[in-house]
């Protein structure tokens, strides 16, 4: 894996853990959910909400890229 790739799968996991343990405390303090559907509702809800990233080999060299849910097509990161 390339020094790009490492930082994509890390800006990816940050993200996502970042959501994750957001809508876990939000679900478990303001639902009437119990047990297994916690993490389950957060787990679905941070995959589908986190920004994912990827980087690319082009012509100019290797660089990052995120797309996210919110934002229209690509947005070349750094």
């Amino acid at each position: 894996m390339t020094r790009l790739q490492v930082r994509a799968f890390l800006y990816q996991l940050g993200c996502f853990a970042i959501l994750f343990i957001s809508v876990r405390y939000l679900a478990e303090h303001f639902t009437n959910l119990t047990g297994l559907w916690i993490p389950m509702t957060a787990f679905v809800v941070g995959t589908l909400l986190s920004p994912k990233f990827h980087a690319v080999k082009t012509k100019d060299g290797e660089k990052l890229f995120m797309k996210w849910i919110f934002l229209k097509g690509f947005k070349e990161i750094g």
